[in-house]
């Protein structure tokens, strides 16, 4: 018989010495004055013919701040032994940067599997912001790892929801996107018990493809080819579509889950009945507090006089994402990953979402005088703001000191 490893002792890592070091170390990296000055000024600045509005929320959100404080802590606390992550700390490409640069190793490499065959007992594993699946988990455990768990307080918010679903034979309907980290490590929970199963699903199509199934059967075979992917094993349309709990990805946008449950409700009510619905049917609010309060900022921003907006952010951040599809709906819109892609004037490369592609776009900057927009995902940290800020401003000639 294999004797189990050993599990380790829990550490404290928010000790006050060393979160003295970690804030020190994270300001230096993340800092901005010009994002400080630009708060203090109630968003906006001006300089020659140029303005620049900031949104009222953007940025690195509570959840973010932690997983890096931790991160960066693990890496001071366990000097000397190996650290590894599952993954990406957060969406952010920079930051990204900032953690290999440290010495923590990614677990995860193109597959998008991790290699835990690599773990030995006494390696450190961070698990990132978006928390990972329940069996990698145990795994990790098992090997008699170190584990920092970063995982954001939201994510498991909603993981107590489908957990709920699993333990009442409900099957959870989540929307976000099937690949994406967060979304698997939700799935895995609405599995609790061995009872339970998922429906992954992400637009308003899909959705009405569910609620047409809800409402009428169908061809149970064309059905979970079209959703191949986004279900759990053995799951049944016929038979696990009949009490269904709606959930979701933390950083969707809060309308389009709105609807997405408006209309699984509806679709729920048509063939049971209002009375029997009750029973039937089960939503949750667990779209991300910070998520949220950046979508109503830039709302906010984008009902004032501006000429384009510029998003920054890391391209597979599903937060930034939907405050670049937001924008786009309203004014001339351009995702950006830094300032880098500020080339001139005349030309800017950005993202489009619907080619899920860097693209570069022609006289993309009015002439002054002009007024430009900023917001910025919870995974942006304060310097790519600023750089951006800054860049502006010089192609229209204006240097950082006169912003100050």
């Amino acid at each position: 018989m294999t004797t189990p490893t050993p599990s380790p002792q829990r550490v404290n890592l928010r000790t006050p010495e060393v979160m003295s070091l970690v804030q020190a170390q994270v300001e230096s990296h993340y800092r901005s004055d010009i994002v400080d000055h630009l708060r203090a000024n109630g968003g906006s600045i001006t300089a020659g013919q140029v303005t620049v509005k900031l949104a009222k929320q953007f940025g690195f959100c509570y959840g973010v701040e932690r997983a890096i404080d931790l991160a960066y802590a693990a890496a001071k606390v366990f000097a000397g032994r190996r650290l590894f992550i599952l993954g990406e700390i957060i969406h952010n490409p920079e930051v990204n940067q900032q953690i290999r640069e440290m010495g923590i190793q990614n677990l995860v490499g193109k597959s998008g599997v991790p290699d835990l065959d690599r773990l030995a007992p006494g390696d450190v594993v961070i698990v990132p912001a978006f928390g990972t699946d329940v069996n990698t988990l145990e795994r990790i455990r098992e090997s008699g790892c170190q584990i920092v768990d970063t995982t954001c307080g939201d994510v498991m918010s909603v993981w107590k929801r489908v957990r709920q679903n699993a333990s009442s034979d409900v099957t959870s309907i989540i929307h976000g996107k099937a690949q994406h980290e967060e979304t698997k490590a939700t799935a895995s929970r609405a599995l609790i018990g061995g009872k339970g199963h998922y429906l992954v699903l992400l637009t308003l199509e899909e959705t009405d493809i569910l609620c047409d199934y809800i409402r009428h059967g169908g061809n149970k075979a064309d059905f979970l080819a079209r959703f191949q992917g986004a279900f759990s094993e053995g799951f049944d349309p016929d038979l696990h579509l009949r009490r269904v709990g709606i959930a979701n990805q933390t950083t969707m946008l809060q309308g389009e889950t709105e609807e997405v449950q408006r209309r699984i409700k509806a679709a729920v009510e048509a063939r049971d009945g209002v009375e029997l619905a009750r029973e039937s049917f089960r939503f949750f609010d667990t779209i991300c507090g910070a998520t949220q309060e950046r979508q109503d900022a830039l709302a906010e921003m984008v009902n004032q006089p501006m000429d384009l907006l510029l998003v920054v952010g890391g391209y597979n951040s599903s937060n930034t994402s939907h405050l670049a599809e937001m924008g786009e709906e309203i004014l001339p819109t351009y995702f950006i990953g830094n300032a880098s892609r500020l080339g001139s004037r005349e030309h800017i490369r950005h993202f489009d979402l619907q080619k899920r592609e860097e693209i570069v776009t022609a006289h993309w900057m009015p002439a002054p005088p002009v007024t430009i927009g900023i917001t910025a995902g919870a995974s942006c940290p304060n310097n790519l703001i600023e750089e951006t800020v800054v860049r502006v401003f010089e192609l229209h000639g204006i240097k950082r000191d006169a912003l100050l």
